[in-house]
């Protein structure tokens, strides 16, 4: 998709992830001297979401598990009730499910009342210990073992793609740009403004704000600083077949050790099952390969975790980045001499914490000097198409076919995808610039058959959308 860089703007937003779009909604909808903040986010990838926010574990966290005291905890707890509310507002798909972390051992059984304080000094009250009959009551599939748990009825399931879409397609509404396929190469702060080079010219604005991910060390050295570097970590996951959902509704997570939070299995809300994710520093910040090591592992531990789920199909397997680093918090900070607000080490709780750290980054900049004030008159957020297995799908919708029958006409048969929904993807005023865009949109192509049998009609209509 070809870039049409803005001469000039008042913030240029680093990065089209969830966190960036997150911040670029909330900007849009401040002005300063009397008119609207010019807002512009300038994305490497084709896509918003392509990067590190497509491929996670999709869930909404209550903040339960994180450090007591952190911006971190304090940002994915205050995240969980906006997210959770904006959710219900645009149609975003949330599945209220409910999670139960798993003791196996001796030494996990004895940790769960240390966690059930930090839920508790986390200002999460509704965690709680329950014996094995009661795990078992939740998760009659779950292997033999189980000694115990800590049940954590807030955590849900989210559609993380849909969550990025929503953020993107209101900022522009309420009048940000988006620039993507352009990557920036250099900032250099001035007097008076600084200028952003990017692989499609210079764009001079007032601040930069950095939600460039995995690339946000790299961005923060260009600015002088030498505050953290990103270790890629890479986590597969394994996606089964929608045979295997009836094992189980609720998030299954294990006791969390020094070394991360360890393999769940959990529901989706595409009506799947989800395995992972394995957790492996790598070197390059674009492998999002997966391996025949990663595959066994996981396998290995689902075959103890639910056994029954490995008498289903694997129908996915695949690989996201996260951005880890040495600090135990989000590296977050404003440089008010260079008009920069840094958003780095953003880990999997970015998605949850996304509309925390965007109310956040308001702040940063009025504390900065720059003086936001919210619009008196916003237009109305809008609803975003449903990909969720719990909502009507448009080929359930009576009325909605009758009033257009493209919503009746299934081109994608696993996934009960229409001809009208792959329409509005590529009418959207954020429409997708390859196949995987069109997936994440519409869960085309996803099903049990990969594409085998649609992957050529799709494709064809993804040209004709382009053409």
């Amino acid at each position: 998709m070809t870039a049409v860089l803005p001469v000039r703007a008042d913030v240029v937003v680093v990065g089209g992830g969830v966190v960036g779009c997150a911040v670029a909604r909330e900007l849009a909808g401040h002005e300063i001297d009397g008119r609207p903040l010019d807002v512009v986010v300038v994305e490497a990838r084709g896509d918003v979401g392509d990067g590190t926010s497509k491929a996670n574990t999709a869930i909404l966290h209550t903040g339960f598990d994180a450090t007591p005291g952190t911006l971190e905890a304090r940002l994915v707890a205050r995240g969980y009730e906006l997210l959770g509310a904006y959710a219900a507002e645009v149609g975003i798909p949330v599945e209220r499910t409910g999670a139960i972390l798993v003791a196996w051992s001796a030494d996990e059984l004895a940790a769960l009342p240390s966690l059930l304080s930090k839920a508790q000094a986390n200002g999460y009250a509704d965690a709680r210990l329950v014996e094995a009959d009661e795990v078992y009551a939740a998760v009659p599939a779950l292997g033999a073992g189980a000694l115990g748990g800590l049940a954590v009825p807030g955590e849900s399931i989210i559609c993380p793609w849909t969550t990025t879409l929503a953020f993107a397609t209101e900022a522009l509404g309420r009048g940000a740009r988006l620039v993507r396929d352009t990557r920036v190469v250099d900032v250099r702060p001035g007097p008076v403004d600084t200028e952003v080079v990017t692989t499609a010219g210079r764009i001079r604005t007032t601040w930069v704000v950095n939600a460039a991910g995995l690339g946000g060390d790299e961005l923060d050295r260009m600015l002088g600083h030498d505050r953290f570097t990103v270790v890629p970590r890479r986590g597969e996951l394994l996606v089964f077949d929608k045979l295997a959902r009836p094992l189980v509704d609720v998030i299954v997570l294990p006791v969390p050790t020094a070394k991360g939070k360890g393999v769940l299995v959990s529901p989706t809300v595409f009506g799947n099952v989800m395995l992972g994710p394995t957790a492996e520093e790598v070197p390059d910040r674009g492998d999002t390969s997966t391996s025949d090591a990663g595959f066994a592992f996981l396998l290995g531990h689902g075959r103890r975790l639910l056994p029954a789920l490995l008498d289903v199909d694997v129908t996915a397997a695949y690989a996201g980045l996260r951005a880890a680093t040495e600090h135990a918090d989000y590296v977050v900070d404003v440089d008010a001499g260079q008009r920069y607000v840094l958003l780095g080490g953003i880990r999997s709780t970015g998605l949850t914490a996304s509309m925390a750290l965007a109310e956040h980054t308001v702040r940063l900049l009025r504390e900065a000097g720059a003086d936001l004030r919210p619009r008196p008159v916003l237009p109305p957020p809008a609803r975003m198409p449903n990909i969720g297995e719990a909502f009507v799908r448009p080929y359930q919708d009576a009325e909605r076919i009758a009033q257009d029958p493209a919503y009746g006409r299934i081109v994608c048969f696993c996934e009960r995808v229409t001809r009208g929904e792959i329409r509005d993807a590529l009418a959207g005023p954020v429409p997708p610039a390859d196949l995987d865009g069109l997936r994440r949109r519409t869960r085309a192509m996803m099903g049990r058959c990969q594409g085998f049998a649609c992957g050529a009609e799709i494709t064809s209509l993804l040209e004709a959308g382009h053409a």
